[in-house]
């Protein structure tokens, strides 16, 4: 019996000791040997009807690629992968599988689901790795073009099925690096730049335009781009990177930002490579970052690495409301985040200059559930206690920023100023004029971006060969 258990067991992901990773930027786990790999596909049990691809937003052929990994066929299981997937080297890594494709899994069902995301990164990084990637073939060019604005996983997606299908595509990029959030939003322990830097010239090499350090609502609007630029239709998946603070007394002190620019000046700006780049960052010995989701970790564990002596997440819910992905909690926590939960910040403190150094928090217990579906924190009178803390990164969402939406009428917008578009399609009021991703949803995840860009690309499609 010992045996069989062991010969069904998931293959767990090599990775870097935790004392060693916490001070440095390299990726975390190592990734599957061919061996350990074949070893794991060959758990699959090549269902009659796979759960596991109505879990993926992207609906992957997961059987199949599993079957030619189990065969030993690596760069053929990538090349299947990537009928559906544009980016399976960088979903591999970020994509919540536990929560779709693997909770789907038959073999979960008893026992441990197949290790897919695993798998898909295997795969995807043995083909590159090995020189192994070919251009797919593409459909005779339509004459037809498509401007896509924005780089993310949404708009890499649409370019990457819309230039297969024959059509000329443009995509807007307003930083200088293409990749949107996967390039400035995740830190390179969790998915190095070097893996986007080769999804993104794979589509280039497909025939995909790349224009950086192009703001649309600021260069050009999106009419002009349909009117004036000669673009047949427009993909908006802008993301949604406005900040979000918190409305407590100190959040203007030196030593408090947003998650969004902490991550971006240490990651696009390559802060953690100090001082060959001398980007402008406070590097706190005692940092607090509030917020639990995955931002809130990445930023944690990115200030660990960056020299602070303690960090702590400081959350108002419980363990059991933290969005984040369990593996990265499990991660942080061997890194020697501390967690502060049920706990809410009320106000910061700062020194004659200005500076942060520390903070007042409140302890909470939980009421009813909101309109989340999560109880609600409620506050414990005279439970104020403080806190030391040189440096405050504030992870609690973030919002749609309007640059670009206040520039397009005919552009309807909900309560929050995210875009409304059809879910099954991606259409907008506007015409010839589609929107997915973060843009429309709010922030959500990598994956749930991509599969919002399949749909929206077969719709232009479907306007660019038949009309509206």
């Amino acid at each position: 019996m010992e045996k069989k258990k062991e010969k069904n067991s998931r293959q767990p992901m090599p990775e870097q000791l935790p004392e060693l990773r916490a001070r440095n930027f390299d990726e975390v786990p190592y990734g599957y040997s061919p061996e350990t790999a074949v070893k794991e596909a060959k758990r699959c049990l090549k269902c009659k009807k796979p759960g596991c691809i109505t879990g993926c937003p992207v609906q992957v052929k997961i059987p199949e690629f599993l079957s030619l990994i189990a065969k030993g066929d690596f760069a053929a299981a990538a090349r299947k992968v990537k009928e559906t997937n544009a980016l399976p080297a960088v979903s591999g890594r970020v994509c919540p599988q536990e929560l779709q494709c693997e909770s789907k899994c038959i073999v979960g069902k008893k026992g441990e689901p197949i290790a897919i995301g695993n798998l898909e990164r295997f795969c995807a990084d043995y083909e590159r790795e090995n020189n192994l990637v070919e251009l797919p073939e593409k459909s005779a060019s339509t004459g037809k073009k498509v401007a896509v604005i924005g780089s993310g996983p949404a708009g890499l997606t649409v370019a990457g099925d819309l230039i297969g299908l024959g059509h000329a595509v443009t995509i807007f990029e307003a930083l200088h690096k293409t990749g949107g959030v996967l390039f400035y939003g995740i830190p390179e322990f969790r998915l190095p730049k070097a893996i986007v830097e080769a999804e993104v010239d794979f589509l280039e090499g497909m025939g995909v335009k790349i224009e950086v350090d192009s703001i649309i609502g600021n260069i050009r609007t999106v009419d002009e781009l349909l009117s004036k630029d000669g673009f047949d239709a427009a993909f908006i998946g802008v993301g949604a990177g406005l900040p979000s603070f918190i409305r407590i007394p100190g959040m203007n002190l030196s030593g408090v930002y947003s998650a969004n620019e902490y991550l971006t000046r240490s990651n696009l700006m390559r802060a953690y490579l100090f001082p060959e780049y001398d980007t402008p960052l406070i590097f706190g010995r005692d940092v607090a970052v509030f917020g639990a989701g995955n931002v809130a970790m990445d930023a944690a564990r990115t200030a660990m690495r960056l020299g602070a002596e303690r960090v702590r997440i400081v959350y108002r819910r419980s363990r059991e409301e933290m969005p984040a992905r369990a593996a990265e909690i499990h991660h942080a926590e061997e890194e020697r985040i501390e967690f502060f939960l049920l706990t809410a910040p009320t106000r910061l403190f700062g020194d004659e200059t200005g500076r942060l150094i520390g903070m007042e928090c409140l302890k909470m217990e939980l009421g009813e559930p909101d309109e989340s579906g999560r109880r609600r924190p409620v506050p414990i009178e005279g439970s104020e206690f403080k806190l030391d803390c040189d440096l405050a990164v504030v992870a609690v969402g973030s919002g749609a920023n309007p640059l670009l939406t206040k520039s397009t009428p005919g552009l309807d917008l909900n309560k929050w100023g995210y875009i409304v578009a059809d879910p099954e399609t991606g259409k907008t009021t506007k015409k010839a004029v589609w929107a997915g991703g973060d843009i429309v949803t709010g922030q959500a995840t990598v994956i749930s971006a991509m599969g919002a860009g399949r749909k929206a690309a077969r719709s232009i499609h479907q306007y660019l060969t038949w009309g509206w």
